[in-house]
Protein backbone atom coordinates (compact mmCIF):
# COMPACT_ATOMS: atom_id res chain seq x y z
CA UNK A 1 0.00 0.00 0.00
CA UNK A 2 2.89 2.44 0.72
CA UNK A 3 3.81 1.68 -2.35
CA UNK A 4 1.23 2.17 -4.41
CA UNK A 5 0.56 5.39 -2.52
CA UNK A 6 4.70 6.81 -3.39
CA UNK A 7 4.29 5.71 -6.76
CA UNK A 8 1.04 7.68 -7.18
CA UNK A 9 2.22 10.55 -5.25
CA UNK A 10 5.90 10.85 -7.07
CA UNK A 11 9.40 11.84 -5.83
CA UNK A 12 8.51 15.40 -5.65
CA UNK A 13 5.61 16.97 -3.30
CA UNK A 14 4.09 20.16 -4.72
CA UNK A 15 1.32 22.44 -3.99
CA UNK A 16 -1.17 22.44 -7.42
CA UNK A 17 0.67 25.49 -8.01
CA UNK A 18 4.12 24.10 -8.37
CA UNK A 19 2.67 21.54 -10.77
CA UNK A 20 1.66 23.91 -12.85
CA UNK A 21 4.60 26.24 -12.43
CA UNK A 22 6.70 22.54 -13.60
CA UNK A 23 4.33 22.12 -16.39
CA UNK A 24 4.83 26.12 -17.68
CA UNK A 25 8.37 25.61 -16.87
CA UNK A 26 8.72 22.32 -19.19
CA UNK A 27 6.89 23.92 -21.86
CA UNK A 28 8.70 26.73 -22.20
CA UNK A 29 12.15 25.02 -22.56
CA UNK A 30 10.39 23.17 -25.35
CA UNK A 31 8.79 26.27 -26.87
CA UNK A 32 12.74 28.12 -26.62
CA UNK A 33 14.30 25.03 -28.19
CA UNK A 34 11.69 24.97 -31.45
CA UNK A 35 12.24 28.78 -31.81
CA UNK A 36 16.05 28.44 -31.31
CA UNK A 37 17.17 25.57 -32.42
CA UNK A 38 14.88 24.22 -35.04
CA UNK A 39 13.48 27.08 -36.56
CA UNK A 40 16.13 30.05 -36.35
CA UNK A 41 19.07 28.34 -36.34
CA UNK A 42 18.17 24.98 -38.31
CA UNK A 43 15.97 26.53 -40.96
CA UNK A 44 17.10 29.96 -41.73
CA UNK A 45 20.88 29.68 -40.63
CA UNK A 46 20.18 33.18 -38.68
CA UNK A 47 22.61 31.80 -35.74
CA UNK A 48 24.72 29.32 -35.53
CA UNK A 49 25.24 27.47 -31.94
CA UNK A 50 27.88 25.79 -30.14
CA UNK A 51 27.72 21.99 -30.32
CA UNK A 52 26.86 21.33 -26.67
CA UNK A 53 23.77 23.69 -26.92
CA UNK A 54 22.20 22.61 -30.29
CA UNK A 55 22.84 18.84 -29.26
CA UNK A 56 20.74 19.49 -25.71
CA UNK A 57 18.08 21.44 -27.65
CA UNK A 58 18.16 18.43 -30.40
CA UNK A 59 17.77 16.04 -27.13
CA UNK A 60 15.28 18.18 -25.35
CA UNK A 61 13.14 18.18 -28.50
CA UNK A 62 13.00 14.36 -28.70
CA UNK A 63 11.73 13.85 -25.42
CA UNK A 64 9.12 16.52 -25.66
CA UNK A 65 7.87 16.45 -28.98
CA UNK A 66 9.26 13.53 -30.91
CA UNK A 67 10.09 16.35 -33.96
CA UNK A 68 12.44 14.96 -36.28
CA UNK A 69 14.52 17.78 -37.46
CA UNK A 70 14.94 17.14 -40.84
CA UNK A 71 11.28 16.61 -41.27
CA UNK A 72 10.53 19.96 -39.22
CA UNK A 73 12.90 21.78 -41.01
CA UNK A 74 11.73 20.78 -44.65
CA UNK A 75 8.42 21.20 -43.89
CA UNK A 76 8.99 24.64 -42.68
CA UNK A 77 11.53 25.76 -45.61
CA UNK A 78 8.81 24.17 -48.45
CA UNK A 79 6.18 26.26 -46.37
CA UNK A 80 8.37 29.59 -47.39
CA UNK A 81 9.30 28.64 -50.80
CA UNK A 82 5.52 27.66 -51.76
CA UNK A 83 3.40 29.53 -49.29
CA UNK A 84 -0.35 30.37 -49.50
CA UNK A 85 -0.08 28.02 -52.79
CA UNK A 86 -1.93 24.77 -53.17
CA UNK A 87 1.89 23.16 -52.52
CA UNK A 88 1.87 24.79 -48.77
CA UNK A 89 1.80 22.30 -46.65
CA UNK A 90 0.23 24.23 -44.16
CA UNK A 91 -1.63 27.45 -45.49
CA UNK A 92 -5.33 28.14 -43.67
CA UNK A 93 -5.58 30.36 -46.88
CA UNK A 94 -5.70 26.74 -48.97
CA UNK A 95 -6.54 24.59 -46.60
CA UNK A 96 -8.76 26.20 -44.27
CA UNK A 97 -8.80 27.89 -41.11
CA UNK A 98 -10.84 24.86 -38.65
CA UNK A 99 -8.03 22.28 -40.28
CA UNK A 100 -4.69 23.75 -39.41
CA UNK A 101 -6.01 24.94 -36.41
CA UNK A 102 -7.13 21.63 -34.78
CA UNK A 103 -5.82 19.36 -37.29
CA UNK A 104 -2.15 21.16 -37.21
CA UNK A 105 -0.46 17.86 -36.19
CA UNK A 106 -2.17 15.72 -38.89
CA UNK A 107 -1.32 17.85 -41.48
CA UNK A 108 2.06 17.78 -40.36
CA UNK A 109 2.31 14.63 -40.43
CA UNK A 110 1.12 13.84 -44.00
CA UNK A 111 3.78 16.13 -45.49
CA UNK A 112 6.35 14.60 -43.04
CA UNK A 113 6.12 11.23 -45.32
CA UNK A 114 6.61 13.17 -48.60
CA UNK A 115 9.86 11.83 -48.99
CA UNK A 116 10.73 14.21 -51.64
CA UNK A 117 9.98 17.10 -49.77
CA UNK A 118 12.45 16.11 -46.99
CA UNK A 119 14.97 15.29 -50.00
CA UNK A 120 14.49 18.87 -51.35
CA UNK A 121 14.18 20.56 -48.93
CA UNK A 122 16.07 19.16 -45.72
CA UNK A 123 19.50 19.77 -46.32
CA UNK A 124 22.32 20.79 -43.84
CA UNK A 125 20.05 19.31 -40.98
CA UNK A 126 22.18 16.89 -38.76
CA UNK A 127 23.10 13.59 -40.24
CA UNK A 128 25.13 11.71 -37.29
CA UNK A 129 25.25 8.59 -35.25
CA UNK A 130 22.38 9.73 -32.84
CA UNK A 131 20.17 11.31 -35.53
CA UNK A 132 20.67 8.36 -38.13
CA UNK A 133 20.64 5.64 -35.14
CA UNK A 134 18.56 7.52 -32.31
CA UNK A 135 16.37 10.40 -32.78
CA UNK A 136 15.37 10.09 -36.26
CA UNK A 137 15.10 6.34 -36.27
CA UNK A 138 13.03 6.15 -32.62
CA UNK A 139 11.76 9.24 -31.97
CA UNK A 140 8.72 7.50 -30.13
CA UNK A 141 11.28 6.60 -27.35
CA UNK A 142 12.19 9.84 -26.14
CA UNK A 143 8.44 10.60 -25.49
CA UNK A 144 8.27 7.50 -23.49
CA UNK A 145 11.23 8.53 -21.63
CA UNK A 146 9.71 12.10 -21.11
CA UNK A 147 6.33 9.92 -19.71
CA UNK A 148 8.48 8.39 -17.34
CA UNK A 149 10.62 11.01 -15.90
CA UNK A 150 6.78 12.31 -15.61
CA UNK A 151 5.45 10.08 -13.85
CA UNK A 152 8.21 9.10 -11.46
CA UNK A 153 9.39 12.47 -10.60
CA UNK A 154 5.07 13.97 -10.13
CA UNK A 155 3.19 10.45 -10.07
CA UNK A 156 -0.51 10.75 -11.32
CA UNK A 157 -0.49 14.50 -11.81
CA UNK A 158 2.84 13.34 -14.01
CA UNK A 159 0.62 11.93 -16.03
CA UNK A 160 -1.31 15.54 -16.76
CA UNK A 161 2.50 17.34 -16.88
CA UNK A 162 3.31 15.21 -19.86
CA UNK A 163 0.02 15.72 -21.09
CA UNK A 164 0.32 19.29 -21.21
CA UNK A 165 3.71 18.86 -22.79
CA UNK A 166 2.44 16.49 -26.07
CA UNK A 167 -0.35 18.77 -26.74
CA UNK A 168 1.75 22.50 -26.17
CA UNK A 169 3.80 21.92 -29.57
CA UNK A 170 0.59 20.94 -32.13
CA UNK A 171 -1.13 22.97 -30.56
CA UNK A 172 0.74 26.41 -30.42
CA UNK A 173 3.05 25.59 -33.40
CA UNK A 174 1.55 23.43 -35.94
CA UNK A 175 -2.02 25.61 -34.97
CA UNK A 176 -2.01 28.45 -33.35
CA UNK A 177 1.44 29.45 -35.86
CA UNK A 178 0.15 27.90 -39.06
CA UNK A 179 -2.89 29.00 -38.54
CA UNK A 180 -3.83 32.23 -36.86
CA UNK A 181 -0.92 33.29 -37.77
CA UNK A 182 -2.00 33.24 -41.60
CA UNK A 183 -5.51 34.55 -41.01
CA UNK A 184 -5.81 36.93 -38.24
CA UNK A 185 -3.41 39.66 -36.59
CA UNK A 186 -1.80 42.79 -37.92
CA UNK A 187 1.04 43.62 -40.90
CA UNK A 188 4.15 45.63 -40.50
CA UNK A 189 4.95 44.49 -43.35
CA UNK A 190 3.26 44.04 -47.02
CA UNK A 191 4.19 40.60 -47.90
CA UNK A 192 2.55 38.88 -50.34
CA UNK A 193 1.70 36.11 -48.38
CA UNK A 194 -1.06 36.24 -46.20
CA UNK A 195 1.11 36.40 -42.65
CA UNK A 196 0.05 38.26 -39.43
CA UNK A 197 1.44 39.00 -36.44
CA UNK A 198 -0.92 37.35 -33.66
CA UNK A 199 0.40 39.45 -30.78
CA UNK A 200 3.24 42.04 -30.28
CA UNK A 201 4.76 40.64 -27.35
CA UNK A 202 5.91 37.14 -27.93
CA UNK A 203 5.87 35.04 -24.94
CA UNK A 204 3.78 31.84 -25.12
CA UNK A 205 5.22 30.70 -28.32
CA UNK A 206 8.82 32.27 -27.73
CA UNK A 207 8.27 35.35 -30.43
CA UNK A 208 6.93 33.27 -32.88
CA UNK A 209 3.85 35.27 -32.37
CA UNK A 210 5.60 38.09 -34.83
CA UNK A 211 5.06 36.09 -37.77
CA UNK A 212 4.93 38.48 -40.12
CA UNK A 213 8.22 40.07 -39.60
CA UNK A 214 9.08 36.69 -39.81
CA UNK A 215 7.94 36.16 -43.54
CA UNK A 216 9.10 39.63 -44.39
CA UNK A 217 13.11 38.91 -43.29
CA UNK A 218 12.99 35.17 -42.86
CA UNK A 219 16.88 34.76 -42.33
CA UNK A 220 16.40 37.26 -39.21
CA UNK A 221 17.69 36.02 -35.63
CA UNK A 222 15.32 38.61 -33.80
CA UNK A 223 11.68 38.60 -34.97
CA UNK A 224 10.46 41.82 -33.14
CA UNK A 225 10.79 45.14 -35.32
CA UNK A 226 9.02 47.71 -33.68
CA UNK A 227 10.37 49.23 -30.25
CA UNK A 228 6.83 47.85 -28.78
CA UNK A 229 7.48 44.15 -30.08
CA UNK A 230 8.96 41.85 -27.31
CA UNK A 231 10.62 39.10 -29.08
CA UNK A 232 11.77 36.49 -25.81
CA UNK A 233 13.23 34.34 -27.66
CA UNK A 234 15.45 37.23 -29.17
CA UNK A 235 16.53 37.70 -25.29
CA UNK A 236 17.79 34.30 -25.06
CA UNK A 237 19.69 34.29 -27.98
CA UNK A 238 21.53 37.45 -26.74
CA UNK A 239 22.57 35.83 -23.37
CA UNK A 240 23.71 32.50 -25.41
CA UNK A 241 25.85 35.32 -27.29
CA UNK A 242 27.11 37.17 -24.55
CA UNK A 243 28.25 33.57 -23.30
CA UNK A 244 29.76 32.92 -26.84
CA UNK A 245 27.39 29.77 -27.06
CA UNK A 246 25.64 31.17 -30.20
CA UNK A 247 26.76 33.47 -32.84
CA UNK A 248 24.28 36.09 -34.52
CA UNK A 249 24.66 35.63 -38.18
CA UNK A 250 21.69 37.83 -39.90
CA UNK A 251 19.40 40.26 -38.71
CA UNK A 252 16.71 42.45 -40.49
CA UNK A 253 17.84 45.52 -41.67
CA UNK A 254 16.41 48.89 -39.83
CA UNK A 255 14.90 51.63 -41.03
CA UNK A 256 17.28 54.93 -41.34
CA UNK A 257 15.71 57.76 -43.42
CA UNK A 258 18.27 61.14 -43.29
CA UNK A 259 16.03 64.48 -43.30
CA UNK A 260 16.28 66.47 -46.87
CA UNK A 261 18.79 64.06 -48.60
CA UNK A 262 17.81 65.03 -52.36
CA UNK A 263 20.60 62.53 -53.89
CA UNK A 264 19.24 59.18 -54.79
CA UNK A 265 22.39 56.87 -54.94
CA UNK A 266 23.22 53.19 -54.65
CA UNK A 267 22.64 53.25 -50.49
CA UNK A 268 19.61 54.49 -51.53
CA UNK A 269 18.77 51.64 -53.38
CA UNK A 270 20.08 49.12 -51.75
CA UNK A 271 17.87 50.21 -48.61
CA UNK A 272 14.80 50.35 -50.99
CA UNK A 273 15.23 46.63 -51.92
CA UNK A 274 16.10 45.49 -48.87
CA UNK A 275 13.04 46.82 -46.70
CA UNK A 276 10.91 46.47 -49.84
CA UNK A 277 7.87 45.12 -48.06
CA UNK A 278 8.31 47.77 -44.70
CA UNK A 279 7.83 50.14 -48.54
CA UNK A 280 4.98 48.79 -49.44
CA UNK A 281 3.06 49.00 -46.25
CA UNK A 282 4.03 52.88 -45.90
CA UNK A 283 2.83 53.57 -49.23
CA UNK A 284 -0.57 51.64 -48.98
CA UNK A 285 -0.71 53.66 -45.54
CA UNK A 286 0.64 57.19 -46.56
CA UNK A 287 -0.22 57.60 -50.35
CA UNK A 288 -2.86 54.61 -51.57
CA UNK A 289 -5.54 55.03 -48.28
CA UNK A 290 -5.31 59.05 -47.62
CA UNK A 291 -5.52 59.77 -51.62
CA UNK A 292 -8.97 56.90 -51.66
CA UNK A 293 -10.52 59.10 -48.47
CA UNK A 294 -10.47 61.97 -50.42
CA UNK A 295 -11.32 61.15 -53.74
CA UNK A 296 -14.35 59.40 -52.17
CA UNK A 297 -15.09 62.88 -50.59
CA UNK A 298 -16.06 64.31 -53.74
CA UNK A 299 -17.63 60.95 -55.50
CA UNK A 300 -20.97 60.37 -55.94
CA UNK A 301 -22.47 57.90 -54.13
CA UNK A 302 -21.64 55.19 -56.78
CA UNK A 303 -17.96 55.97 -56.03
CA UNK A 304 -17.85 56.53 -53.08
CA UNK A 305 -19.28 52.80 -52.38
CA UNK A 306 -16.52 51.21 -54.88
CA UNK A 307 -14.21 53.38 -53.74
CA UNK A 308 -14.56 51.23 -49.97
CA UNK A 309 -14.87 47.90 -51.45
CA UNK A 310 -11.52 48.12 -52.97
CA UNK A 311 -9.26 49.84 -50.73
CA UNK A 312 -8.05 46.13 -49.88
CA UNK A 313 -7.52 45.54 -53.29
CA UNK A 314 -5.32 48.12 -53.55
CA UNK A 315 -3.58 48.22 -50.51
CA UNK A 316 -2.80 44.82 -49.39
CA UNK A 317 0.19 42.62 -51.39
CA UNK A 318 -1.37 39.72 -50.27
CA UNK A 319 -5.08 39.93 -51.80
CA UNK A 320 -5.36 39.80 -55.79
CA UNK A 321 -8.65 40.36 -57.20
CA UNK A 322 -10.88 37.71 -57.87
CA UNK A 323 -12.64 37.39 -61.42
CA UNK A 324 -15.88 39.17 -60.21
CA UNK A 325 -14.05 41.86 -58.69
CA UNK A 326 -11.38 42.83 -61.00
CA UNK A 327 -14.42 45.30 -63.04
CA UNK A 328 -14.53 47.20 -59.93
CA UNK A 329 -11.02 48.00 -60.07
CA UNK A 330 -10.66 48.47 -63.68
CA UNK A 331 -13.79 50.97 -64.06
CA UNK A 332 -12.58 53.17 -61.07
CA UNK A 333 -8.97 53.15 -62.11
CA UNK A 334 -10.63 54.30 -65.51
CA UNK A 335 -12.44 56.83 -63.95
CA UNK A 336 -10.58 58.14 -61.46
CA UNK A 337 -6.77 59.33 -63.22
CA UNK A 338 -5.00 60.59 -59.45
CA UNK A 339 -6.22 56.82 -58.11
CA UNK A 340 -5.10 55.60 -61.78
CA UNK A 341 -1.71 57.35 -61.23
CA UNK A 342 -0.88 56.34 -57.48
CA UNK A 343 -1.91 52.44 -58.38
CA UNK A 344 0.23 52.64 -61.16
CA UNK A 345 3.22 53.87 -59.60
CA UNK A 346 2.60 51.41 -57.03
CA UNK A 347 3.37 48.80 -59.19
CA UNK A 348 6.46 50.87 -60.97
CA UNK A 349 7.76 50.56 -57.34
CA UNK A 350 7.41 47.04 -57.33
CA UNK A 351 9.01 46.33 -60.37
CA UNK A 352 12.24 47.53 -58.76
CA UNK A 353 13.08 43.99 -56.84
CA UNK A 354 11.21 41.80 -58.69
CA UNK A 355 13.65 41.61 -61.45
CA UNK A 356 16.22 40.14 -59.48
CA UNK A 357 18.83 39.81 -62.47
CA UNK A 358 18.56 43.78 -63.04
CA UNK A 359 21.46 45.13 -62.60
CA UNK A 360 21.93 47.59 -59.72
CA UNK A 361 22.52 50.72 -61.95
CA UNK A 362 19.42 50.23 -63.99
CA UNK A 363 17.73 50.01 -60.69
CA UNK A 364 19.43 53.52 -59.33
CA UNK A 365 18.12 54.88 -63.04
CA UNK A 366 14.52 53.56 -62.66
CA UNK A 367 14.31 54.91 -58.80
CA UNK A 368 15.69 58.27 -59.90
CA UNK A 369 12.93 58.64 -62.60
CA UNK A 370 10.21 56.91 -60.39
CA UNK A 371 10.69 60.03 -57.52
CA UNK A 372 10.95 62.50 -60.27
CA UNK A 373 7.71 61.39 -61.93
CA UNK A 374 5.78 60.84 -58.57
CA UNK A 375 6.92 64.64 -57.54
CA UNK A 376 5.59 66.15 -61.02
CA UNK A 377 2.23 64.23 -60.57
CA UNK A 378 0.81 67.61 -58.12
CA UNK A 379 -0.15 64.59 -56.10
CA UNK A 380 0.87 65.51 -52.46
CA UNK A 381 0.29 62.17 -51.33
CA UNK A 382 2.59 61.16 -54.06
CA UNK A 383 5.11 64.07 -53.33
CA UNK A 384 5.97 63.29 -49.98
CA UNK A 385 6.46 59.94 -50.28
CA UNK A 386 9.16 60.23 -52.67
CA UNK A 387 10.50 62.80 -50.94
CA UNK A 388 10.64 60.15 -47.70
CA UNK A 389 12.20 57.58 -50.30
CA UNK A 390 15.30 60.07 -51.24
CA UNK A 391 16.57 59.99 -47.33
CA UNK A 392 16.48 56.52 -47.21
CA UNK A 393 19.54 54.81 -46.29
CA UNK A 394 20.96 51.76 -44.76
CA UNK A 395 21.53 51.21 -40.77
CA UNK A 396 24.09 48.97 -39.53
CA UNK A 397 22.39 45.96 -37.52
CA UNK A 398 22.67 46.43 -33.72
Amino acid sequence: MDLLITVLSGQMQLPVWGYVLVALALTHVTIVAVTIFLHRHQSHNALTLTSPVSHFFRFWIWLTTGIVTKQWVAIHRKHHAKCETAEDPHSPQIQGIRRILWQGREVYREAAIQQDILDKYGNGTPDDWLERNVYGRYPIIGILIMLGIDVVLFGALGLTIFAVQMIWIPFWAAGVINGIGHYWGYRNFETQDASRNIFPWGFLIGGEELHNNHHAYASSARLSNKWWELDIGWFYIRLLALFRLARIVKLAPRVRVIANKQLIDMDTVRAVVRNRFHIMKLYSRKVIKPVLREEAQRANKYFSDLYRRISKLLTREDIKPRSDETWMVDEVLAHNKTLETVYRLKQQLRELWQNSSSPQANRLLRLQAWCNEAEQTGIVALQEFAAYLRGYTLTPAR
